[in-house]
């Protein structure tokens, strides 16, 4: 990587402040990257050069005049291609949008933010249909390979956002969370991502999914998120679900550390779940970096039992609701996966979602105790590394769904809490492997006190990126 598309959102601002470098020379730089990447890696829906060139010059002439936006004011961004954006259409993975199906004159909350902070939009990322499952590849877009080893998926649904951070194309990048989507290709592509308390990040339109899905920051690492959520956090009255505002900013607590933290770490749910051995070692050196720094760690399980049939009702509900007026030519063009679960969604009653609700909610009650005791709780993010590419399931797998490999995130999108990932070392075939931690609700500063205290002790230091 070339220094600038190396440099975290939050130098990149200040190199702008001293008058290092230019809007411009980083956006540039940034686009080379992109394009590099895209034949290998098939991680953006467009690149938007022209407009983002156009947005850089902008922004270098207010830092010039003293007069910087906002936060970001400059800083290279990337958009998942769930989220709208004015002036350009959102796909979604799927045939069934076209083109000119909308005036596309909207911004989603977040992108709003960006653009009110003087964000320059580079490209929209890749993602599955809908953002239905935890890799990314689909029938209108193709598949997204991993910038370690393009053979291999970079995860999903937000894999595009991810493979964007990792390769240099703008240091920050929007994805959305619904099972851990963010999480897992942050975890499989070496990067940082967050998803936070539902409702931190307003939402509009509200997902496929529900009050699975979250809006959440993918980054270089934990002060580029903390940053990027002081952006996003902002109230929009489109999201009737939205939190209150926040006090304060998300970067002031960061130095904070961990010491005195009572932590709790996990290594297999209490042996529910097969983790890899190489990554199973990884997150232990993690959380021994933990106790290095004062915290108080116990291994301890959350203790409850999986709760993957109540979030496959909710799931595939969803997924039947999104695709309930397709036409039988929109079907057939359809992800194959994504029409089985619709299919099965269709056929679930209103009991079967209410019994998943409460069911739902004696969860979110049970993490809510265990948090009386433990302020974070510590997993692998992923008990794997990433596998083959354009494939929902690794070789071999007896299950056909994601959700067999994704034990550990799932469980706190219906619990709505704030978790992340970060990169914790590499297998042997060079991999990354993620380290997650969860946070109460409304923990969100907190999960990313813990994560800059991990980077600040070198967590990460073994991963390097890959080149574009």
């Amino acid at each position: 990587m070339s220094d600038l598309t190396a440099l975290t959102a939050s130098r990149l601002v200040a190199g702008y402040a001293a008058g290092d470098f230019s809007p411009v020379e980083v956006t540039r730089a940034a686009l080379e990257h992109a394009e590099a990447a895209q034949p290998r890696l098939n991680a953006f829906v467009r690149l938007l050069g022209e407009t983002a060139l156009e947005e850089a010059r902008a922004s270098e002439d207010r830092w010039r005049r003293g007069e910087p936006a906002g936060l970001v004011d400059g800083v290279p961004v990337t958009v998942k291609d769930i989220l709208l954006q004015r002036g350009v259409p959102t796909f979604k993975g799927s045939w069934s949008v076209g083109e000119d199906s909308r005036p596309w004159d909207e911004d989603a909350p977040s992108v709003a933010r960006l653009r009110e902070n003087g964000a320059v939009f580079l490209a929209r990322t890749t993602t599955p249909e809908f953002g239905w499952k935890g890799v990314t590849d689909s029938p209108r877009h193709g598949a997204t390979g991993n910038p370690y080893d393009p053979e291999r998926t970079a995860g999903g649904s937000s894999g595009g956002s991810a493979a964007a951070v990792a390769v240099g194309a703008g240091p920050l990048s929007l994805g959305t969370d619904a099972g851990g989507s963010v999480r897992i290709p942050a975890s499989f592509t070496g990067t940082f991502a967050l998803k936070p308390t539902y409702g931190r990040v307003p939402m509009y339109p509200a997902s496929a999914f529900g009050t699975l899905a979250h809006v959440g920051p993918m980054a270089r690492d934990a002060e580029d998120a903390a940053l990027l959520m002081d952006v996003i956090s902002g109230p929009d009255a489109r999201d009737w679900s939205q939190l209150g505002p926040v006090a304060g900013s998300f970067r002031d607590g960061l130095a904070g550390g961990v010491a005195g933290l009572r932590i709790a770490y996990s290594p297999s749910f209490g042996g529910q779940v097969d983790v890899d051995p190489e990554v199973a070692a990884a997150v232990r050196r993690g959380v021994e970096l933990l106790t290095d720094l004062g915290a108080d760690v116990v291994e301890a399980d959350p203790g409850f039992t999986d709760p993957v049939e109540s979030f496959h009702v909710l799931w595939f509900s969803g997924a039947a609701r999104t695709t309930q007026f397709f036409t039988d030519a929109e079907r057939e063009r359809m992800d194959p996966g994504l029409r089985e679960v619709s299919e099965l969604g269709a056929r679930m009653s209103a009991l079967d979602y209410l019994a998943a609700v409460d069911e739902r909610m004696a969860l979110g009650r049970h993490m809510g105790r265990f948090h009386e005791e433990y302020d974070l709780l510590v997993t692998p993010t992923m008990p794997i590394t990433a596998f083959g590419n354009g494939v929902e399931v690794p070789a071999g797998s007896a299950n056909p769904r994601w959700t067999s490999w994704t034990p550990f995130t799932y469980p706190f999108n219906l619990t709505q809490q704030a978790a992340c990932s970060l990169p914790c070392g590499v297998d042997g075939d060079g991999m990354p492997i993620g380290l997650q931690i969860v946070g109460p609700r409304h923990g969100d500063a907190l999960v990313l006190r813990a994560a800059h205290a991990l980077y600040g002790a070198g967590v990460a230091s073994g991963v390097r990126p890959p080149a574009a």
